[in-house]
C-alpha cells in the first residue's frame, strides 16, 4: 500500500505539471505571440519531450548500478518570470524516479536557454536501481534547451539526486539528452 500511495502522489505532482500547460495555453495564444516577436534571447517554449537517460554513478552496494533508461521531460514556462515548472520520469529496466523540479531559465542565444533548479525524486520501489539512485531524494539539476524548429525542442541536463542509494552516502548522477514538442 505504502508504494502504490508514493506512487500515486508523485504521479499526480507529475501529470499537474505536464497537463497545466495545455489548459492553460488556450487562452493565451495572443499574448505569446507578442511576447515571441518580442525575445531576441532566450525560449519561453513549454514542452513535453522524450529521449535516453544514463546512469553514471554507483552506490557502491549490491543492486546499486548504473543503468541506461529512457526519460520523459516537460517544462512550463511563466511568462512575466524566469522560472519553469518542469517535470522529469526517468525509467530503468527495474523502476522509475519521478520528479517535480522548480528551475530558475537564463536566455544565452537566440531560442536557446541554460537552467538549474531543484526537487524532489521519487523512486517508485525503494532498493531498486534507476538511472537517479535507489530512493527518494532532493535532485539537483542544470541544463540547456533549444527551440531548433517549429514547435521542436531540443534539451540535455544532469540531474544529481543527493544521498540516493540506499546503505551508501553516495550522490546519483544521470545524463538526460532528447527532443520535445513545444506548444
Amino acid at each position: 500500500m505504502k508504494r502504490s500511495m508514493k506512487s500515486v502522489c508523485a504521479l499526480s505532482a507529475l501529470a499537474a505539471t505536464m497537463i497545466a500547460p495545455v489548459l492553460l495555453s488556450a487562452g493565451s495564444a495572443s499574448a505569446e505571440t507578442r511576447v515571441i516577436e518580442a525575445r531576441t534571447r532566450g525560449t519561453d517554449a513549454s514542452y513535453v519531450g522524450g529521449g535516453i537517460a544514463a546512469g553514471v554513478t554507483n552506490g557502491g552496494q549490491e543492486g546499486d548500478a548504473a543503468n541506461i533508461g529512457v526519460n520523459i521531460q516537460g517544462r512550463l514556462t511563466t511568462p512575466q518570470a524566469p522560472v519553469s515548472l518542469r517535470g522529469a520520469v526517468l525509467a530503468g529496466e527495474e523502476t522509475t524516479a519521478i520528479m517535480p523540479i522548480v528551475s530558475y531559465d537564463v536566455g544565452i542565444a537566440k531560442n536557446t536557454n541554460v537552467y538549474v533548479g531543484g526537487g524532489y525524486s521519487f523512486v517508485e520501489e525503494d532498493g531498486k536501481p534507476s538511472p537517479l539512485g535507489n530512493r527518494d531524494s532532493i535532485v539537483l539539476t542544470a541544463g540547456a534547451e533549444t527551440e531548433f524548429a517549429h514547435n521542436i525542442v531540443g534539451y540535455t541536463d544532469v540531474k544529481v539526486g543527493l544521498n540516493a542509494y540506499e546503505n551508501s552516502p553516495a550522490e546519483a548522477v544521470s545524463l538526460q539528452a532528447g527532443v520535445g514538442y513545444s506548444f
